[in-house]
């Protein structure tokens, strides 16, 4: 196993690939720790894992100190 460590830095132009929406494509800037240069990696995600995605940050964030409480 690798102990290279990736930092994710955004994702750009996220857009449905079908009309159904049930998959996305976009960029994801990644670079590795340690003053790597940026890299785009182009990247597909289905809406399921999306789904998953926004739930568990959204308790992630929830339970930092740093996010101001929900309304």
């Amino acid at each position: 196993m690798s102990d290279e460590t990736w930092e994710i830095l955004g994702i750009r132009q996220l857009a449905a690939t079908d009309e159904r929406a049930e998959e996305f494509s976009g960029t994801l800037l990644v670079h590795r720790t340690g003053g790597e240069p940026v890299i785009p990696q182009t990247v597909t995600i289905k809406r399921a894992v999306l789904a998953e995605m926004a739930a568990y940050l959204g308790r992630l964030l929830e339970r930092s100190q740093g996010a101001p409480p929900r309304h």
